[in-house]
């Protein structure tokens, strides 16, 4: 019988010594990477390219609109009334960024390693969701920090007109941070069912923009009650109602809300509630049963 010839090198491995850092740690840096690649940072010069696209274009008009109020004197633009012009843009930067955050993932077979601990699934799944409505967010709110920048530089009322537009400031953030939430929830939603990007950014892009036809017909039913209620059946017209309701004024000058909304304001601040609610739950649900397989 021969003996055997193999033999064992010592390659050097060895077992790591070092801090572990444990599960809020994993959370943060799982958050901070997927913030950064909503933005493209730290990836190749082409996933930098329609991120920062948008957000020049964000920019841009909120430094012509500024530059209009200088010069004019006029407020051609509130900053709640920015949100909403620009969702749009928001619309299509979600099909691109809510693929490229869990799709990915989906698609080459990593959630294993995520799953591992100290990283539970709904952890995974809630800093997704804190990246996209964080990037979000930003996306809408740094271009009316330039807008507010702006007017207090230029106001002629001193201490007290850059108090007025401070005042009006947090509304529009606060406003910004709506659409940010429903927008995030949504479409990370959707792209979580797809491993393929092009299927997710083509299906957030359907909900979104192929629900509006829906309002447009409920709007013009001969029922009041009905036209009321039309804004329920599209995301993006249910934030804006929601955006009437709350801001009045500040969103639709004139005091036109009433006529739109009737009495059902509350009704849908409670819809949006349940929407998100509903979308993350659904969410956890998601990667509960990707885990599992």
């Amino acid at each position: 019988m021969s003996e055997p010839t193999g033999v064992i090198h010592d390659i050097g491995y060895q077992r790591y010594t070092g801090p572990r850092l444990g599960r809020r740690h994993v959370f943060g840096a799982l958050y901070l990477h997927g913030l950064r690649t909503a933005f493209g940072l730290g990836r190749s010069a082409k996933a930098k390219i329609f991120p920062w696209l948008v957000i020049g274009i964000v920019t841009l008009v909120a430094a012509g609109v500024t530059a209009v109020r200088s010069q004019l004197g006029e407020v051609v633009m509130t900053y709640a009334q920015f949100a909403d012009n620009m969702s749009w843009l928001v619309i299509f930067f979600v099909a691109v960024v809510a693929p490229e955050l869990v799709s990915r993932d989906l698609h080459s077979g990593v959630l294993p390693l995520y799953f591992s601990r100290p990283l539970p699934r709904g952890d995974y799944a809630l800093a997704k969701l804190a990246a996209l409505g964080s990037a979000l967010w930003l996306l809408l709110g740094a271009p009316q920090l330039v807008m507010f920048l702006g007017a207090a530089f230029t106001t002629k009322d001193g201490m007290s007109g850059v108090w007025d537009e401070l005042l009006d400031l947090l509304p529009g953030l606060l406003y910004a941070a709506l659409w940010a939430v429903v927008f995030a929830s949504v479409g990370l939603l959707i792209a979580s069912l797809t491993g393929k990007r092009a299927f997710a950014a083509g299906g957030v892009v359907a909900v979104f923009l192929m629900t509006a036809p829906i309002v447009g017909i409920l709007s013009i039913m001969p029922s009041r009650t009905v036209n009321e209620l039309a804004m329920l059946g599209s995301p993006t017209a249910l934030v804006h109602a929601v955006g009437q309701y709350t801001l009045g004024d500040l969103l639709v000058p004139g005091g036109q809300t009433g006529n739109q909304l009737g009495g059902f304001g509350p009704l849908y601040v409670a819809v949006a509630v349940l929407l998100v609610a509903a979308c993350v739950a659904l969410l956890f649900a998601r990667y509960r049963k990707v885990a599992a397989r």
